[in-house]
């Protein structure tokens, strides 16, 4: 059991602070024998305060000036999210230093390209795996001076492959003086850059997004009074800190706010011990609330016709309440006494999957489909979509209680200004607006022009402000009879009406109609391979057990076994029922006239997937360039229009 401060309201700190550290250092002021975070040793939950948390930075920012690092240096980190993660970032921030994250499992010429671009000085990197990748990528990098392993046992097992590989002993010793910790910070100025943010490079070589003081500082001071918040608040974290969204938004944020936070042992452990934990707060991206409402809804289906009455009933009365609730207004009488009761009956069980407790979750990074919204807002769970970009620090959108419109990402953020360029494209203004890109000039001037900030997204602003954003520009599909279609609006559409369905990619640029590929989800799809004999119960153990260690991996026997069923004509069907479903959302031009499915999902190992799980929407394309021949060849399985 996890225990927390009293339900009273927090007290922000980002406004008065002049640099991340600090924030840091008032947080830890105002709360130092409050919890932290937490992380699960020999099977329990063990809390840090925010005194030792802030004693540890202090003592690695010691280890960094010894390493002779100077204010502005780089010190990248490769790691999952854990308390090393934000140990070392605050660390370089006390320390007056850059940081910089590098996402876990890239392949070394990337790792190498950050590390050379960054001009980074010290690397601290964890797992056997990634310290072996990093050795192998910062051959020849003159400027790195320290590759700094997590774990001692790992230091002795490389230290005698590269001169420059320190023990993360040299991390834990004196740590620097207050006296000498202020002095940093007096010396930085809020315009510095504090964070640089690589982008996940889905069209090129990633762009060192420069993220100031100022920055961070500006969108975190609008945090008071967005979102209630209480010193009991705690939250579940395990998305990779080299996100942006995590970084600041999430870490930092719960540095202005003083709320603990637990870290995940790994991602694929999230949903056992969101049962653990039963946090009150929960930040995620689009595609875990799309798992979790098909792994609902296929349960569903296997249950007796009267279990699927019920959850057909409080379906219907789960969607009455959601004007009431987008408004942060009562239910009427009647409508709440329905509610009550398919609350006992279905309701409780849905909220309890998230450990039920949570009062509101926030999701962004993607579009997420109208009827999983309704869903879980008609369950009681409020899911606030938020939209803004790395070189807007984040979120510069949200929807705010008693301030929502479902499926659109909300009202501009703050002192930020927002307008839709001629050609669709949403500008944005104001202090949230980055530094630029680092040493390219040339990207920077094409991204901000006269102080606007050209996002690449296209969308609308409606006549009470909310914004809704239709896709990326450069993804727009353009038929050959001129019509600019959105592919996302087609994807949502299609891979949200049967849990078999991982991914979907629309094509149609210049072709006389729309096709897709269909990317098979995995578990689910070995599931179904079970019920028809295709695949044995230890191969769906073993394969599912993978997944929970590694959840975007893709290993070749999974890929071989996922062959095996997906050829299967019943498969094959019901995937075609789930596209033909999907087109009945669509309109006549957008609607997939064939298809074909895959016989693997999408993956990172093939270079289809960004880190945070986005389509790598060019890659497929070329990639895939001469499937989409065959499929208009009469190759594809074919729908009616």
């Amino acid at each position: 059991m996890i225990h927390t401060a009293p339900h009273v309201p927090v007290r922000y700190v980002a406004c008065d602070s002049t640099t991340v550290a600090d924030m840091f250092r008032r947080r830890v002021e105002l709360s130092a024998n409050r919890q932290a975070y937490y992380e699960k040793q020999s099977g329990s939950w063990q809390s840090t305060s925010w005194r030792r948390f802030h004693d540890l930075a202090a003592r690695a920012a010691k280890g960094f000036y010894d390493l002779g690092l100077e204010q502005g240096d780089r010190v990248a980190i490769l790691g999952p999210t854990k308390s090393p993660w934000i140990i070392y970032d605050m660390a370089a921030q006390l320390a007056g230093l850059v940081s910089l994250g590098i996402y876990p499992k890239q392949p070394v010429e990337q790792i190498r390209y950050v590390l050379e671009h960054s001009d980074a000085r010290v690397v601290l990197v964890d797992g056997p795996d990634e310290i072996d990748h990093v050795l192998e990528a910062v051959k020849d990098l003159d400027h790195l001076v320290a590759v700094i392993p997590w774990e001692a046992s790992e230091f002795g097992r490389v230290k005698e492959r590269d001169a420059r590989v320190v023990s993360p002993e040299s991390l834990v010793g004196e740590p620097l003086d207050d006296e000498a910790l202020l002095a940093i910070q007096e010396a930085i100025d809020p315009e510095d850059t504090a964070i640089l943010i690589y982008t996940s490079g889905t069209t090129g070589p990633p762009k060192g997004a420069m993220i100031t003081h100022r920055n961070i500082l500006t969108l975190l001071a609008g945090q008071d009074g967005a979102l209630s918040m209480y010193e009991d608040d705690l939250s579940l974290n395990f998305l990779p800190m080299a996100h942006a969204a995590e970084r600041v938004f999430g870490f930092y944020g719960r540095i202005n706010a003083g709320i603990a936070t637990a870290y995940a042992s790994g991602v694929g452990k999230v949903l056992q011990e969101l049962q653990e934990v039963r946090p009150t707060l929960f930040g995620s991206v689009p595609r875990l609330f799309e798992k979790a409402h098909g792994k609902i809804m296929s349960e569903i289906e296997k249950k007796p016709p009267v279990v699927q009455k019920i959850f057909a009933f409080a379906r219907s009365v789960g969607l009455e309440t959601v004007p009431y609730r987008v408004k942060d207004e009562p239910l009427p009488l009647g409508l709440s006494l329905r509610w009550a009761l398919v609350d006992r009956l279905v309701y409780k069980k849905v909220r309890a999957f998230f450990g039920g407790r949570v009062r509101w979750f926030v999701t962004g990074a993607a579009p997420i489909a109208m009827n999983i919204l309704e869903f879980f807002w008609g369950a009681g769970l409020s899911i606030f979509e938020v939209y803004g970009m790395t070189e807007a620090t984040v979120v510069t959108h949200a929807n705010l209680p008693g301030a929502v419109k479902l499926g659109t990402v909300g009202k501009v953020h703050g002192d930020m200004e927002h307008k839709i360029a001629d050609d669709g494209e949403v500008l944005i203004r104001g202090p949230y607006v980055f530094k630029g890109y680092y040493k390219n000039d040339e990207a920077t001037a094409k991204t901000v022009i006269d102080d606007w900030l050209y996002t690449g997204d296209i969308g609308r602003i409606d006549e009470e402000g909310f914004l809704s954003i239709t896709d990326r520009k450069k993804h727009l599909i353009i038929t050959a009879g001129g019509k600019n279609l959105a592919p996302a609006n087609i994807e949502n559409a299609i891979k949200n009406q049967d849990p078999v369905i991982s991914q979907v990619h629309a094509h149609g640029d210049r072709r006389a109609y729309v096709s897709a590929i269909v990317a098979p989800s995995p578990v689910e799809t070995l599931e179904w391979g079970v019920e028809q004999g295709l695949v044995t119960e230890a191969e769906l153990e073993q394969h599912t057990r993978e997944l929970m260690d590694n959840p975007a991996g893709r290993s070749e026997s999974l890929n071989t076994l996922s062959a095996k069923v997906v050829v299967h004509e019943a498969y094959r069907k019901r995937v075609a029922e789930a596209v033909a479903r999907g087109n009945e959302d669509l309109a006549r031009v957008e609607r997939v006239r064939r298809f074909t499915i895959l016989e693997r999902d999408f993956s990172q190992e093939h270079g289809e997937l960004t880190p945070t799980m986005k389509l790598k929407r060019r890659a497929i394309e070329e990639k895939f360039s001469e499937l989409f021949d065959r499929i208009y060849e009469e190759d594809g399985f074919a729908i009616e229009p």
